[in-house]
């Protein structure tokens, strides 16, 4: 009966995990193929990018799923399952969570370290015509080395940093150099791989900062705001085109006679047929998107866009009200900078944390909640880095658009995301650290309850807690997430204070958002260095 029952539930858990896996690959699939150029699109570089982008999803994916696994080995009284009663036996189960994060984040290794930076640089090279295949797949070999040097020096200090206390000054250097072997030996390569991977995440900490913070901002007050009017921007349009002709024509009236123009007259000719060849193109991109049928049914459907829009600030705002408690209770009663801002227990009350708590005894509201909540900051991340383009400090490398992205800039795209899912993690955990914690698990306190009368013993009162930090350890089952969160403490330091970082960011992006007007209906669509020929795919 315990064997059915433990099947039963790892069945559930992992049937929904496969779900989410085909939806994921799914929606992977249409958001590069509406994004990706068509002129330049390649397979390898549409393979690549679909695959980076899923594995970054699969990944966000395995927290609700280690969450409900903990959970569901109890009962809501406090007392294990029959099928969870043995610790191998959740230890079995917690194990196949492991793997699985063992798993992915081996391959966002790979991703990161070799794959992507391959292809990327197999397409820089590919720009120059006078190269043949195997000089170019050498050079983006030659350069790819450098990230997998990169990725080694990673791998052995994290096998190398020493988790126990080290032997004394008295011990030989032979016992000091048998100390980190047996270390190393110990560790199975946890360690290795979670300095590795926290390494990473520390890059997207700064990139959850510049554009998770920024999309959470810009996404629903665009959706409140909407878009111009199509055919005001036409008119509008249609009269900046009369007056730069105008102008074109008194700059050419000058050498009507055949006297030469003045350089500065030159200069500004060139600018203004520039100019003019960008209207002209806005002009074609109006004209088809108010014949097309996509921005009728968007105007129709304005009232469902504002209503979705508040939505998102809301949750937006209680996110970060969240994330401020969370932070001021770290600050206020942790154990310190040196213990990696570790807290036990919850003292100031956390709005998310109490709803998902609340919602635990109605399944699987807690569950689709936790998914909803990895799946906004994957969205808002995608909107933050659509808006934004991708910068290196402040030169703008490339920028996101439907049907006229490089191969090079969704391979971008893609490893950002990868950064981003890796700091998602413990961004949910600054939220609501009890719930990633422990999940909805709760033990049982015993307590001696006085004698009633003289004749009566000592009675045994049960008391059920949530589980917390100060929980038994055979009484409450920690998450494998949390485990490679705080492996090293140094990490979750600097976490600390990106989270700060991250409630200023969000602040100012949403002042700058209100600040700015209404999107035109075909942001980003029409640029001055775009050629007619990337125009003419859009347009076709």
């Amino acid at each position: 009966m315990a064997a059915q029952s433990l099947l039963s539930e790892s069945v559930l858990g992992w049937s929904i995990f496969t779900l989410i896996l085909l939806g994921i690959l799914v929606f992977c699939w249409v958001y590069i193929r509406k994004f990706q150029s068509r002129q330049e699109s390649e397979v390898v570089s549409t393979i690549t990018a679909i695959c980076a982008l899923a594995v970054a999803l699969i990944t966000s994916a395995l927290l609700p799923v280690d969450i409900f696994l903990v959970s569901f080995m109890k009962y809501s009284n406090g007392t294990y399952k029959d099928w969870a009663a043995s610790n191998e036996t959740r230890a079995q189960i917690e194990d196949t969570v492991l793997y699985g994060y063992y798993t992915l984040y081996s391959i966002i290794l790979f991703c990161v370290f070799l794959w992507i930076p391959f292809v990327y640089f197999y397409y820089e090279e590919r720009d120059d015509d006078n190269i043949n295949k195997c000089t170019q797949v050498k050079n983006a070999l030659k350069y790819t080395v450098g990230f997998v040097i990169v990725c080694v020096v990673l791998l052995l200090i994290g096998a190398f940093i020493p988790l126990k206390p080290p032997p004394g000054q008295n011990s030989t250097q032979w016992e000091k150099v048998q100390y980190l072997f047996e270390e190393l030996g110990s560790s199975h390569g946890l360690p290795a791989l979670s300095f590795s991977i926290s390494s990473l995440t520390l890059i997207g900490m700064l990139a959850v900062i510049a554009y998770t913070a920024y999309g959470m901002s810009v996404l629903p007050l665009n959706l409140i705001k909407g878009t111009r009017s199509v055919a005001y921007e036409r008119l509008e349009n249609t009269e900046d085109t009369d007056e730069v002709e105008h102008q074109i024509e008194k700059l050419k009236s000058k050498c009507a006679d055949g006297r030469p123009l003045s350089s500065r007259d030159r200069h500004n000719l060139q600018e203004l047929e520039v100019k003019l060849q960008v209207l002209r193109r806005r002009g074609r991109h109006l004209e088809i998107a108010e014949r097309n049928c996509c921005t009728k049914v968007g105007s129709a459907l304005r009232p469902i866009k504002i209503l979705l829009g508040v939505f998102f600030i809301l949750v937006a705002v209680m996110f970060t009200v969240a994330l401020f408690i969370s932070n001021l209770d770290k600050a206020l009663h942790s154990a310190g900078i040196s213990s990696g801002f570790v807290i036990f227990g919850t003292n100031l009350t956390n709005p998310l944390n109490e709803l998902l708590l609340t919602l635990q005894p109605v399944f699987p509201l807690d569950y689709i909640l936790i998914t909803v909540i990895t799946m906004y900051f994957v969205i808002t991340s995608m909107a933050g880095i659509r808006n934004m383009g991708i910068w290196f400090f402040w030169i703008r490398l490339y920028k996101i658009r439907p049907k006229r992205t490089r191969p090079q800039a969704l391979l971008f795209l893609c490893m950002i995301l990868l950064l981003i899912v890796l700091h998602t993690s413990y961004m949910i955990y600054s939220l609501a650290p009890q719930y990633v914690m422990y999940g909805s698990q709760k033990y049982l306190v015993q307590s001696q309850m006085p004698p009633v009368g003289p004749t009566s013993g000592n009675s045994t009162l049960s008391t059920t807690r949530i589980c917390d930090a100060i929980a038994p350890e055979d009484q409450c089952t920690v998450t494998r997430t949390y485990l490679f969160l705080h492996k090293f403490w140094f990490f979750s330091t600097i976490y600390y204070f990106g989270n700060w970082g991250f409630i200023g960011t969000f602040l100012i992006g949403l002042v700058v958002s209100c600040c700015r007007g209404k999107k035109s209906v075909i942001e980003g669509e029409v640029e001055a260095d775009d050629s007619d020929i990337s125009d003419d795919e859009y347009l076709h």
